[in-house]
């Protein structure tokens, strides 16, 4: 038989520690200040758990430049987690999947800018197909994920 002691003893152990959350690492990213599409993808970030940092840059070839970002994988802007470079509107899924299989690569990116891609959705369009790609020191880049029919957002 549990004794009124022990009772309120437990209890005030499981409501005086905290509960640990489930936390995502923050991502950092590096946008025009003038850059819609930068803005709605970092709150797409953010609607999915991500805490986000935003650093408004005037310009952005500098920071793909020490990232490492290829040429033709540049899009508009660079974001950086856990140690990797995200760069344009690579969905949570691509980020989430790099971050658990912790790949030997600088980063993944979503070149240009596709239609539907996160942060460039428009209502009533049909998205874009586009590949998420990942590149490495050398210059290696391969498809990391493949979106043939675009991308929707979860419902």
């Amino acid at each position: 038989m549990i004794s009124r002691r022990l009772t309120l003893g437990l209890l005030a152990f499981v409501v005086a520690k905290p509960l640990k959350a489930n936390t995502r690492p923050t991502v950092v990213v590096h946008r025009s200040p003038s850059c819609g599409c930068c803005g709605a993808w970092a709150n797409y970030l953010r609607r999915g758990g991500f805490p986000v940092t935003i650093i408004a840059e005037d310009d952005l070839a500098p920071v793909k430049l020490r990232a490492g970002v290829p040429e033709r994988l540049q899009s508009c802007h660079t974001a950086f987690i856990d140690g990797y470079v995200v760069e344009g509107h690579v969905p949570i899924e691509a980020i989430e999947k790099m971050l658990l299989s912790k790949p030997p690569i600088l980063g993944i990116a979503v070149p240009d800018m596709p239609g539907g891609s996160p942060g460039m959705e428009v209502l009533g369009a049909k998205p874009d197909p586009f590949k998420v790609m990942s590149f490495a020191k050398g210059g290696n880049q391969e498809v990391f994920l493949d979106y043939p029919s675009g991308f929707s957002l979860p419902r």
